[in-house]
């Protein structure tokens, strides 16, 4: 590399970590310069997101560039017009799996409820050549379940085992990237085992859907996701998700719900004019599928139901309704469970990349109480991801249209993944049961301590 690429770079991250590494207290604070109360509420100022650190070339491979550049529209379009050509063996079924959190962005762009708004978007990726539209909704049912049963048996054997609790939360690739590559051992032994949901999605698309529905290899399936955030792309591209053997990806291509609006825009298409239809179903089902979410204010809820759960399993307890404590601001928040003025469960959902920093701060100084931590790196959650919410100034977000986006998501119905019967049958069907050591391979993975060999800048201190 030229001594002027590493000086471009070493400029790049220095700026980049000024930015972000504020000197806290021990409690976390920002200096009052950085604070100001806007009608009652803490405004903490503009905020490097953490996606935007990792994806600066100090973190990025030339390997993992090259990989990240193929997960474009130009990629998908290439797919496409193989498949208009004569030689068959080059064909590739396409499939689309679109998250939740990027429905309500298209239902604020349409104009319409999440509902229709799906069955819009599903009609314009059919109208372009896109085989089957399914919805992720069903694999974070499983992300879910199994990071519930996982929090169990870690609070279980916490007395003797000190990387057991905290167990933070492991749907968010920006977080898991920072932990493998910043913090290392500090973290990745608590990181829950889960996978996301967009890879067990990957899963279920190429070792369900391809093999037992439509009896093809995994490679001749083409797998698209339609996600809100960029550091999806970073997902889908670790080595844990490609099958080499089969040259194949879990997921082959992760496109922003900004990019997919985009090629829209390009096609000068006429939402009014596009068929609307409904989703498919995973396992072959007809009819029209409901549109559901989970519980949680803009993600996929995993504090909520692990605490739930928590309760009922560990002490026998129903709770219907989660209170939630802000601390230093609205994405930083604590919910606790009492019981006769004892304190039997304290987790957090800790947003953004300077609560991050806190959190961690905290954990340094061996100030952490929670048992479970829900991190998410965009301030806000998964509707706030790059991919969607920014305006059209760059690297900050666009409130009324995150606003929107919420009010739209709040108004699907929620469903307990407990009661979803199709992950029930899948489970026997596809996993040989909830512990077989089937569903412990396809839907779990490992984290690696990485921070060693990408040493933290000198100048970057907590």
């Amino acid at each position: 590399m030229s001594d002027v690429s590493i000086a471009k770079r070493k400029e790049k991250c220095e700026n980049c970590t000024k930015q972000c590494n504020k000197k806290q207290s021990d409690d976390g604070a920002n200096s009052h310069q950085e604070r100001e109360e806007v009608n009652g509420q803490v405004n903490e100022g503009p905020q490097l997101l953490l996606s935007a650190c990792l994806s600066c070339d100090g973190c990025i491979s030339d390997e993992e560039n090259l990989k990240i550049s193929q997960q474009n529209l130009q990629e998908v379009e290439r797919v496409l017009a193989l498949n208009k050509k004569c030689d068959v063996s080059k064909h590739k079924v396409l499939v689309a799996s679109i998250c939740p959190q990027s429905l309500p962005f298209f239902a604020v762009k349409f104009g319409l409820d999440i509902t229709e708004a799906a069955h819009k978007l599903c009609g314009f990726l059919k109208s372009i050549g896109v085989q089957h539209v399914f919805d992720t909704t069903l694999a974070a049912g499983f992300s879910i379940l199994e990071s519930q049963k996982e929090f169990i048996q870690r609070y279980r054997r916490r007395h003797h085992d000190s990387h057991a609790l905290p167990m933070f939360t492991s749907s968010c690739p920006g977080w898991i990237r920072y932990s493998e590559r910043v913090l290392g051992s500090l973290v990745t032994p608590h990181i829950c085992t889960a996978r996301s949901p967009q890879q067990i999605m990957g899963c279920l698309v190429k070792d369900y859907f391809s093999k037992q529905q439509q009896k093809l290899s995994p490679e001749k399936v083409y797998h698209v996701v339609v996600a809100p955030c960029f550091d999806k792309k970073l997902e889908a591209v670790r080595e844990e998700f490609y099958n080499s053997l089969l040259e194949t990806r879990d997921v082959d291509c992760v496109l922003t719900s900004g990019e997919i609006y985009c090629l829209m825009e390009q096609r000068k298409v006429s939402v009014d004019e596009l068929d609307s239809l409904p989703l498919d179903h995973v396992l072959g089902d007809t009819g029209d599928l409901v549109m559901v979410r989970h519980e949680g204010r803009g993600s996929e809820g995993f504090l909520e139901h692990i605490f739930k759960n928590a309760a009922k399993e560990l002490f026998g307890l129903d709770v219907h309704e989660i209170t939630y404590k802000n601390l230093r601001n609205r994405d930083f928040q604590e919910v606790t469970l009492e019981r006769d003025g004892e304190t039997l469960l304290q987790f957090a959902a800790v947003y953004g990349f300077r609560n991050i920093q806190t959190l961690v701060h905290r954990m340094k100084k061996g100030h952490v109480p929670y048992q479970l931590v829900e991190v998410l790196s965009c301030p806000g959650g998964c509707l706030s991801g790059r991919g969607q919410a920014e305006s059209e100034v760059v690297g900050r977000l666009d409130k009324a249209l995150i606003q929107q986006m919420e009010e739209a998501y709040s108004s699907l119905p929620v469903r307990l993944p407990e009661v979803n019967p199709a992950l029930h049958t899948l489970y026997q069907d596809w996993l040989q049961g909830q512990d077989s050591s089937q569903a412990s391979t396809l839907l779990h993975t490992k984290y690696k301590n990485q921070s060693q060999s990408h040493t933290q800048p000198p100048h970057m201190q907590w």
